[in-house]
């Protein structure tokens, strides 16, 4: 059984689009009700597969765990596995989709197709995290793009297709280098295989082109290309435009999908290929990526402050958020990349619960304009509550999983360059500044406005929806060592790895220098 447990948790999810798209008829009341239902119950499965997973999995062992090795086509395999790094992202995504679609249950418009989507996701997004070849990767990291394409494109605002074609076009552009890459990776190394790879050594020779030296030879070049697509997807500053767009217009559960998981391919992509694969490629750039991440952190804080629209200014929250997570994982020491990993999680339930708490009231007064409202407090004190726990949460509220994160990635760095440190330091008051202004504006004051009057306090259906984020956002503020513990070690073996490539290049250049 355990040699199929990755599939079967990968592709439940498209198993079940497949059963809805087959034989489900219809869009009267009984037909979207089965639709919804369907898709709950997968995504349910998937989660109590991977909770099974990650009971047998064993954080002290560093090798892949739990891996499938097929033949695929062309004598490409297919081949899956988890370490201590793969498995949290993995549970993130099995965890967040039931909410996802349990927050969707008010969709009256192409109910089948709409969840569908959301399945197709899943399996893709499982995919990338579990790919132990880079065309398989490849294949899920691309096809991701599709769905999503659809969900904003379909269910979206206003100016959707602006939107989906935007954030179509930047992913897609950006791993086409990355596609290029690996060409040159297998013409090299003579394999796809991932773990294969992370030890073979790629060229790091310094030569010129056009005139301009390229140092760290091979492997810089690698390191951009593949930098290119994952820069793009977390996003970093200066390509993140797409991110707001994409939010402002995506479906509630869309942005809580785009925030949750899709962002934290990104980070993974760094962990999994540009630090064991480029090491002297990623110790060339990382002074470029520290201080662009900085710039990322206050850049897109002092962006949020002058937003009008509540998705717009918590879109800009993740780009600034996810600059601390490119900032610990190049640290490259075990404080750092510990950090980035576990704000990834946080963020990935803080950000999709604050997006969900747009979602609440988006669905009573469909505007998402601050001035629309105020007081809230007065009529939706549940609401009140849930609202200012993840804004603290989010601002890095000891006691909350925002703080640990941002706290572990602030220590990794302030080891490699406290003035990057000190930058991005200034970040955390920002973060405390629109995020307390957005909720003052939104929640507190009088009730004047005529048409908040009314406006009722949030149901049972979702309340249950957020007592799983916020349970999770306490305990892993209070007991981090659960993420820790799994990640420590493989996070602990890839540090030690990509100091050895250092070392050993740093010799080698040492005794050309001598003869």
């Amino acid at each position: 059984m355990n040699d199929s447990l990755l599939s079967l948790v990968t592709f439940i999810p498209a198993l079940a689009a497949a059963i809805l798209a087959i034989f489900l008829r219809g869009e009267e009341a009984a037909a979207q009700r089965n639709a919804k239902w369907v898709a709950l119950v997968a995504t349910v499965i998937t989660f109590l597969v991977s909770l099974f997973i990650l009971a047998e999995f064993d954080p002290s062992n560093t090798e892949m765990q739990f891996v499938e090795e097929r033949a695929w086509l062309m004598g490409l395999k297919y081949k899956m596995g988890v370490d201590g790094i793969s498995i949290l992202f993995v549970m993130l995504t099995t965890f967040m989709m039931p909410l996802v679609i349990w927050s969707s249950w008010d969709v009256k418009t192409r109910v089948k197709e709409y969840m569908i989507a959301f399945l197709l996701l899943e399996t893709l997004m499982l995919g990338v995290f579990m790919a132990l070849d880079l065309v398989l990767f490849y294949v899920f990291f691309e096809a991701g793009l599709i769905p999503m394409f659809l969900i904003i494109g379909i269910w979206g605002g206003a100016n959707r297709i602006y939107a989906s074609f935007k954030f179509f076009l930047y992913t897609f552009l950006g791993s086409v280098l990355m596609l290029v890459a690996m060409v040159g990776m297998y013409s090299q190394a003579g394999t796809t295989d991932i773990v294969a790879l992370q030890s073979f050594e790629f060229g790091s020779e310094t030569f010129s082109i056009l005139g301009i030296s390229i140092v760290g030879g091979m492997q810089t070049l690698m390191f951009l290309a593949f930098f290119a697509s994952f820069a793009v997807k977390m996003p970093m500053w200066p390509v993140h435009t797409w991110l707001p767009d994409a939010h402002v217009q995506a479906p509630t559960a869309g942005s809580v999908v785009l925030a949750a998981i899709l962002l934290k391919m990104g980070g993974y992509g760094f962990l999994r290929f540009s630090l064991p694969m480029f090491p002297i490629g990623a110790e060339v750039m990382t002074p470029l990526v520290l201080w662009m991440s900085a710039i990322a952190i206050v850049y897109t804080s002092l962006v949020a402050l002058v937003q009008e629209d509540m998705k717009k200014l918590i879109a800009y929250s993740s780009v600034a958020h996810m600059g601390y997570v490119t900032m610990g994982i190049f640290a490259a020491n075990q404080q750092g990349i510990d950090g980035a990993i576990f704000q990834m999680i946080s963020h990935g339930f803080i950000s999709g619960a604050l997006f969900l708490c747009v979602g609440v009231i988006y669905d009573r007064m469909h505007t998402r304009e601050i001035d629309a409202y105020g007081g809230l407090v007065n009529r939706m004190p549940a609401y009140a509550l849930i609202f200012m726990f993840f804004t603290m949460a989010n601002v890095g509220l000891p006691g909350t999983s925002g703080f640990v994160g941002e706290f572990l990635t602030l220590m990794g760095i302030f080891k490699v360059n406290t003035w990057v440190a000190l930058v991005a330091t200034s970040g955390v008051i920002l973060s405390a500044a629109y995020a307390l202004w957005l909720y003052r504006r939104v929640v507190l004051g009088d009730l004047i406005k005529e048409s908040l009057k009314t406006i009722s306090d949030m149901t049972k259906r979702e309340k249950w929806i957020f007592a799983p984020l916020v349970a999770m956002t306490l305990i892993l503020g209070v007991a981090p060592w659960l993420v820790l513990d799994i990640i420590g070690p493989s996070v602990e073996n890839l540090v030690s790895n990509y100091q050895s490539a250092l070392g050993a290049a740093a010799d080698a250049a040492g005794q050309s220098a001598s003869h």
